[in-house]
């Protein structure tokens, strides 16, 4: 019997008590950390661990930790990551990796350099019409893919960005990273590495609210030769509307639908069939608005079978940082109207 992997939390917003319900469930959270000291306190409280306000002084003090997770915002993640690998411990980081492909760089070769492990958190990977589909293109049982539609239908209201860091620059960096990285992922997973990109991105609903686009249309040019758009938003009237991935191919088409991609909704394959698929996890649920579909437990049981079975990593520092990639290069290639 392995004994249990001890965790701290560093940032404990909404998604760390995610993170803690899956730690509690799978290891033992010994510390937590946030600079808002009634957060730390109330998340420490829960799960009987100990209370930090600086990263500094957790990362000086608890030496008994095996795990990080990184649950601060978008553009912390680097900067946290590489002091807990350098501190010695191994670290799972939220959605988006960072918000450059350099800072996701250096992320690995602290990650390399401490001989320590460096966690993605990509789950929308474990929803079952996404493993579904995955597995048919890596059988080829598509043919040749032709091309790709990518659409991203969310609602994001004011009250969302109020008083947060979400919708800053420096701190959120864009629509694509906080809201559809996740489904950015799936691209990359499924259809490999981006060649060209155009895009039109703009703020049409949230001026002076969010520095940044709330609607995007991006022209994909990939590796392999197949095109794909991405269609995204968080205009979607009063709530989320469709999270979608369609793929054409030489010997059949697919759509994944639904809000998160957790229906699938259209095949027609040659001389196959998707058969029933098992009901996927629900969507995060934050109150007023809904997030991706849960599949954290199963990130938390891939690292446990990692760090004690020396099991493979299903999602590396490396496809975190293509994510970002390409992300980054549709940013490059947009033209903000």
């Amino acid at each position: 019997m392995n004994a249990k992997i001890n965790f701290a939390i560093v940032g404990c917003g909404r998604i760390a008590q995610r993170h803690a319900e899956h730690i509690h469930n799978k290891g033992i959270l010994v510390a937590v950390c946030d600079v808002v000291k009634e957060r730390a306190d109330e998340l420490a409280a829960k799960y009987d661990a100990k209370a930090y306000y600086a990263i500094e002084d957790l990362l000086l003090n608890e030496k008994g930790i095996d795990v990080v997770a990184v649950c601060t915002p978008n553009g912390l993640h680097a900067a946290h990551s590489i002091a807990a690998l350098r501190s010695g411990f191994h670290v799972i980081c939220e959605k988006p990796m960072a918000l450059n492909v350099n800072d996701c760089g250096q992320m690995i070769q602290a990650a390399e350099q401490a001989n320590k492990r460096l966690f993605a958190i990509k789950q929308n990977r474990y929803n079952p019409p996404v493993q579904a589909v995955k597995k048919l293109i890596d059988e080829g049982r598509l043919g040749k893919l032709y091309s790709i539609q990518l659409s991203c239908f969310w609602n994001r209201n004011n009250d969302y960005y109020k008083n947060s860091w979400k919708g800053t620059a420096d701190l959120d960096g864009g629509t694509l990273y906080t809201q559809f990285s996740h489904f950015i992922d799936l691209l990359y997973w499924m259809v490999g590495d981006v060649k060209n990109v155009n895009a039109f991105i703009s703020n049409y609903a949230h001026k002076g609210i969010i520095d940044f686009e709330d609607t995007g249309v991006v022209i994909l040019e990939f590796v392999n030769g197949a095109i794909g758009t991405v269609n995204y938003t968080v205009n979607s009237f009063e709530k989320n509307m469709e999270g979608s991935l369609t793929v054409f191919g030489e010997k059949g088409s697919v759509k994944i639908g639904g809000q998160y991609l957790n229906e699938l909704e259209y095949q027609h394959i040659e001389g196959y069939s998707i058969g029933e698929l098992p009901e996927g996890n629900k969507p995060n649920n934050y109150g007023t608005y809904l997030g991706s579909m849960s599949n954290h437990d199963k990130v938390y049981d891939n690292l446990v079978e990692v760090l004690q079975k020396n099991a493979a990593i299903t999602t590396s520092g490396y496809e975190g940082l293509k994510t970002v990639e390409i992300i980054e290069k549709i940013y490059k290639a947009a033209v903000k109207l």
